[in-house]
């Protein structure tokens, strides 16, 4: 195998017609379509990349961030010669806004973002029907979400990915096709306003992060699920004037029948504020007709006039859900749009693209470095899917009760709000399926929930947790450290894993061992306590992969863990064998 920046060369890759199966370390796939007929590739003298990603959006970025910051090389295809200028995405949650700091650019986020209002919706005779504090603390640690401006967000994440020399970015290329076989990816290249120039690299996965028109999606051969779901809405963007106070709510919804809107903060742009609203496209309207610069005005009138402010941009979309059908095909994988689309309803949109990023990355990184089966590969596309359906789904029940043009119907439906006979507002999804624990087949209590995030002290620092411990699986002990009662076999397992063994406390004992932390908030006591828990095992990306009562539990949770990555199996599928990801030894 070549080692990382050396030339690997190719002499001939046999094609594998459409009739034939593709195996992957033991695992039988439906052959990728070859889309252009070529049989062999040339002897070339191009690198051999850990990880080939075809689009550069915001998602496109963040797996590029994760997987560099993880030592491994990336090579970028994207179309476009420059970044799309205008927002689309503004809402962030906490568990997003987490992953964010992990990667360290806490910092630089929080200048252009500002944490969320109250979210308010007012039904057609401007009642207030619901009222949800998404200022309070959530269990990532600070408020439910953020607004955020998202050209400056992309800027900030293409200057981290820009440092790293094991990234190669091609703007203003496009794919062409791709092959694969048990090795590898071979994907051609060409500049898309030049097409005779061509490149053609290869790498062991190709990742389609090409957006809801995805060419890796298409000539993968994976279709679209429809969820049902159809919508044209009027996005506009406004920069206010300096000085100029806004006669509208922070953030909500105006649910009159006459005409749906959205109102929201834009995020932050070099220290201005900007402002959101979506407006339904009505029956009797085209979409001409709604993106005339004088009918923007005119529904902005209410809140805001041209003297007061500047009109950014505006566009008519379609908000649609749908979701791809299977998100693996050997070694491609799709994240993002290219594996779903979603109403905006819930702010989801982005916030899913980079949680199925979040979520590859720690599976390609112990595939990659050969401490884990490639099958894990496969419960990403089981666990994500289900979960993003579940979003879309939630999603759609908001647009049905928000998108409301008649106006008996409004007023039936504002009635039940009213009178107090409206449930409440949906719990954000958890994980059900996938990578969890399920003993005797059933998932066990608290598995796929978002770990417990506070802040933390050891011997000379403090901090949120992530910050303190690092990346990897966590293996919490309350009042104890869960390492001291596990066999040494396992313990070392885990570790070679990159897993973090803690004790965190009440209060630090004087005596305590480097890697004891204290609970400066009392949060984790709260969970620890409430759920009468002495364990719990988290992994990389904060999900909880099991939570135990004593410590014969924990052995048998972890013990099903290292069964559920195959590390018994663990096949010779990395480009190198000094793994990036080294078992952690911190001195916390």
């Amino acid at each position: 195998m070549a080692e990382k920046g050396q030339a690997a060369r190719f002499s001939k890759v046999c094609r594998i017609s459409d009739r034939h199966v593709l195996r992957i370390d033991g695992q039988e796939f439906e052959k990728l379509p070859v889309v252009s007929g070529w049989e062999e590739f040339e002897d070339m003298g191009n690198d051999t990349f850990d990880v080939a990603i075809v689009g550069y959006g915001p998602v496109g970025k963040g797996l590029a961030l994760m997987l560099s910051r993880r030592g491994y090389s990336v090579f970028i295809v994207e179309r476009w010669d420059e970044p799309y200028p205008f927002p689309r995405a503004v809402c962030m949650d906490h568990e997003i806004r987490r992953v964010m700091n992990s990667l360290g650019l806490g910092d630089e986020l929080a200048k252009v973002s500002a944490p969320s209002p109250r979210y308010q919706w007012f039904g057609a005779q401007g009642q207030m029907l619901l009222d949800i504090d998404w200022t309070v603390e959530s269990v990532s640690g600070g408020p439910e979400a953020y607004f955020f401006h998202q050209p400056s967000l992309e800027a900030i994440m293409d200057r981290e990915v820009r440092r790293v020399s094991d990234v190669q970015i091609n703007s203003g290329w496009e794919m062409i096709d791709f092959n694969q076989d048990g090795d590898g990816i071979k994907l051609r290249i060409r500049q898309r306003v030049n097409p005779e120039q061509t490149k053609t690299i290869s790498a062991k996965f190709l990742i389609g992060a090409d957006g809801a028109n995805s060419q890796v999606r298409e000539q993968s051969g994976i279709e679209w699920q429809d969820l049902g779901f159809q919508a044209d809405w009027l996005v506009v963007d406004v920069l206010p004037n300096e000085g100029v106070e806004l006669r509208v709510p922070e953030a909500g919804q105006s649910c009159k029948p006459s005409r749906p809107t959205t109102f929201v903060p834009g995020g932050i742009e070099n220290g201005r504020r900007h402002r959101r609203w979506e407006f339904m496209r009505l029956p009797s309207e085209t979409m001409e007709e709604l993106q005339q610069p004088e009918k923007v005005w005119s529904l902005l009138s209410p809140w805001v006039g041209p003297h007061e402010a500047q009109l950014i941009r505006h566009a008519v979309y379609t908000f649609r859900s749908r979701v791809a059908a299977n998100w693996r095909n050997g070694r491609v994988l799709l994240v993002g749009d290219a594996a779903h689309l979603m109403p905006p309803f819930m702010g989801q949109g982005m916030c899913s693209g980079l949680r199925d990023a979040w979520n590859l990355t720690w599976r390609l990184d112990l595939v990659l470095s050969r401490k884990a089966d490639a099958a894990i590969l496969d419960s990403y596309s089981e666990e994500r899917k289900d979960h993003v359906t579940e979003v879309i789904n939630l999603s759609v029940q908001l647009g049905k009760i928000i998108c409301v043009a008649d106006e008996a119907e409004a007023a039936a439906r504002d009635q039940i709000f009213l009178s107090g006979l409206a449930p409440p507002p949906p719990k954000f999804p958890d994980l059900k399926t996938g990578l969890l624990y399920q003993p005797r087949g059933y998932l066990s209590p608290l598995a796929g929930q978002l770990c417990v995030h506070g802040q933390v002290s050891a011997k000379s620092t403090s901090g949120p947790y992530d910050a303190i411990v690092g990346a990897g699986f966590s293996i919490i002990g309350w009042e104890h450290n869960p390492r001291e009662k596990l066999p040494q076999e396992m313990v070392d397992q885990l570790e070679g894993l990159g897993a973090n063994f803690v004790a965190v406390h009440a209060q630090r004992p004087a005596s305590a061992s480097s890697k004891a932390l204290e609970d400066v908030t009392g949060k984790y006591e709260a969970f620890f306590r409430s759920s009468g828990l002495s364990s719990l095992v988290a992994r990389p990306d904060f999900y909880l992969y099991g939570v135990a009562r004593d410590a014969t539990c924990l052995r048998d949770i972890l013990q099903q863990l290292l069964r559920d990555l195959g590390v018994h199996k663990a096949s010779g599928v990395a480009l190198r064998r000094d793994a990036p990801s080294p078992a952690r030894d911190r001195a916390i």
